[in-house]
């Protein structure tokens, strides 16, 4: 029987016990625990760089994400990380293309 079994007062017998997963896998599914923080800054901004200027942002810290987890194999994160380049360069340039054929054809 486990040290953290927990007895009925009245009669003595061991209550049944639950089965709980390890706290910290539990955790990495919804707090990111053992993540680059650059990873979770990357991802945020590459969700936010669907607005303008925020896609240049996702692209460095994206760069610094992956720097960082390549530093430090135990983080995680590099899917966040590849996810905030990889948006912040799509953004970045649809919206360089929109701002460049604006500027065309209010020249014209």
């Amino acid at each position: 029987m486990s040290d953290k079994a927990v007895f009925c007062v009245k009669c003595g017998a061991a209550a049944p016990q639950k089965n709980i997963p390890n706290s910290d896998e539990a955790l990495k599914f919804i707090i990111p625990v053992g993540r680059s923080g650059w990873a979770i800054a990357a991802g945020y901004l590459g969700l936010l760089s669907l607005l303008p200027l925020f896609g240049i942002f996702a692209v460095v810290t994206g760069v610094l994400a992956v720097r960082d987890i390549k530093r430090h194999p135990e983080r995680l994160g590099l899917g966040r990380a590849w996810f905030g380049i990889v948006m912040g360069a799509l953004t970045s340039l649809f919206y360089l293309t929109i701002f460049i054929l604006a500027f065309i054809c209010s020249s014209s």
